[in-house]
């Protein structure tokens, strides 16, 4: 096939969506996986024009659901399990005295409140990156912003909740301060 456009490929996957749903099935020992998967890689054909020269279309769209799947199940690993959570959360907390209870729910006050003084920006760019575990490139292209511009306003916010709460910063990113090689 010397000239394909993309509905061309929605069009083929649409046609042999049964054959291709069996065949990643087997592949990813997942009817579930298999479907999803399908289904993502008709979002991403959702463009216009025409695309290079593809010898084999059946095997560009295995070969695209294929690799959503691996992404799909490296993400998918990362997370906690629910057997994680129960185990952690049946652990009992040495420090549930009254007091740490204050102290602690105090600290939290003082957190939101030092989320509330950063600028909106400031404050996405942080709870993206460590609550969602978004990473800074995805961050940068969301936000339409250079990735640099990202982690100088990361450090920043990093900064000012840590002044806010009397604590020190911990670096996970950028060069290695010369006090700490």
């Amino acid at each position: 096939m010397t000239e394909t456009t993309w509905a061309t490929l929605r069009q083929l996957l649409v046609d042999r969506y049964d054959d291709l749903r069996r065949h990643l099935a087997r592949r990813l020992e997942s009817e579930e996986l298999a479907r999803e998967t399908l289904h993502e890689t008709w979002l991403r054909l959702d463009r216009t024009g025409e695309v290079a020269s593809i010898k084999s279309p059946t095997g560009y769209l295995l070969r695209t659901a294929l690799n959503i799947a691996v992404d799909r199940r490296r993400a998918d690993s990362r997370l906690a399990r629910p057997a994680e959570i129960a185990a952690v959360l049946e652990v009992a907390d040495p420090a549930s005295d009254p007091a740490a209870q204050a102290e602690g729910r105090m600290e939290i006050a003082a957190l939101e409140l030092a989320l509330q003084e950063l600028t909106p920006r400031r404050r996405a760019i942080l709870l993206a990156s460590r609550l969602d575990g978004t990473t800074l490139r995805q961050i940068a292209a969301e936000l339409g912003i250079s990735q640099r511009l990202v982690e100088m306003e990361l450090k920043h916010a990093l900064d000012h909740c840590a002044q806010r709460l009397g604590r020190k910063v911990v670096r996970l990113f950028g060069p290695r301060s010369p006090e700490t090689s």
